[in-house]
């Protein structure tokens, strides 16, 4: 049975009413926060090398940092978001719009973004724009509302909507869609564009001949995926606009799977196909073999972005790689220097892309 003894203390199995609390925190008294300045004090540095620790830890050596973040631990340092906001103009949030939670190159931007955050003091806000211009102006307009510390677009259908917005804005707007859209601010992607013709380009020197385009909704990702394709089969002449086919909804296997059902119904004669993400490549991998179709010798896949099950399929899958944690990594930290005061000029930043053979595709023999 527990007892209240004098001074507070609970008698009985050894406990005492400080449940575990540090002994910074009863000495302080409840309710009283810990200041950055008093971790300054117990570390024998001061407030801005603390800070530093925290934001910019490349700037102090591993070992000051290590022992700054004990303190942290210890002393249960929580920072004032609000004073900072006051003292610096910015919420130490960033803002990442993405155009689907569920897609599977859109994970890959977000590690990036998250490896780069981790151990600062900022924080992530994601909105989920559903590839909707409406909703793309809303979340800008009221991040910015919030003096958010910056804005990734990882999505952008309303370019022209928000052009003005995105020159007017008191922080960073880094725009991670693609480099060839005429984009005020910085941009950290590839080239959509050029990429899909590279994939395209190959399907065709490997010999296939009847070569579908299947993608999910016609963003601009995919618009400009779908211009590379069409450039790359007119180039060849054998462009057929009832070889594109696109769904308006999240690319998945399934999609895969019912498209290339729904091609082959159309042209008998499809030979080859390029896929606007890997998920839907692996459902046309499925249906062409209940179709009974060889791949890769009378039947070529290639997909997009090379997600991590896409060298294991069997057979694995030829598909162009796309930089998405890289992207995601620099935006951040591009964000990062610009809220800690040492904003970089505005600038395209082409990372590029790298097409992978493997066997859902074959060389012709020279």
């Amino acid at each position: 049975m527990l007892r209240s003894g004098a001074g507070g203390a609970w008698r009985g199995c050894g406990l005492r009413a400080d449940f575990g609390l540090g002994k910074a925190e009863l000495k302080r008294g409840r309710g009283e926060r810990t200041t950055l300045h008093d971790v300054a004090t117990k570390a024998g540095v001061s407030a801005i090398t603390v800070s530093r620790a925290l934001r910019e830890p490349e700037k102090v050596t591993p070992e000051l940092r290590s022992r700054i973040l004990q303190l942290v631990e210890e002393m249960s340092y929580v920072p004032d978001q609000a004073a900072r906001a006051l003292a610096s103009r910015h919420n130490s949030t960033f803002g990442v719009l993405v155009p689907s939670l569920s897609n599977r190159a859109v994970i890959g931007l977000m590690q990036g973004i998250e490896e780069r955050v981790r151990d600062t003091t900022f924080r992530i806000q994601y909105a989920n724009t559903h590839n909707c211009v409406q909703e793309e102006r809303r979340q800008v307009r009221l991040l910015l509302s919030q003096n958010t510390a910056g804005i990734v677009l990882g999505g952008l259908e309303g370019l022209d909507d928000l052009r003005e917005t995105i020159e007017r804005a008191n922080c960073p707007i880094i725009q991670v869609v693609d480099v060839g859209l005429p984009t005020p601010g910085t941009v950290i992607a590839l080239d959509h564009f050029e990429a899909a013709a590279a994939a395209t380009r190959h399907l065709i020197a490997c010999g296939y001949r009847r070569i579908a385009l299947m993608g999910a909704t016609m963003a601009e990702r995919s618009r400009r995926r779908t211009e590379g394709y069409s450039l790359a089969m007119h180039e060849a002449g054998l462009f057929d606009p009832g070889l594109i086919h696109h769904e308006n909804a999240t690319s998945s296997t399934q999609m895969g799977s019912r498209m290339l059902h729904r091609a082959i119904s159309i042209a008998p004669d499809l030979d080859g196909v390029f896929c606007q993400n890997d998920d839907i490549a692996l459902g046309v991998l499925f249906e062409a073999r209940r179709m009974g179709k060889r791949v890769p010798d009378d039947f070529g896949i290639c997909g997009y972005n090379d997600l991590d099950f896409s060298a294991v399929m069997e057979p694995p899958l030829t598909t162009i790689r796309t930089p998405l944690f890289e992207i995601g990594y620099r935006a951040a930290d591009m964000m990062i220097r610009a809220a800690d005061g040492k904003p970089a000029p505005q600038q395209v930043i082409n990372l590029g892309f790298e097409l992978i053979e493997r066997r859902t595709t074959r060389r012709l023999p020279q």
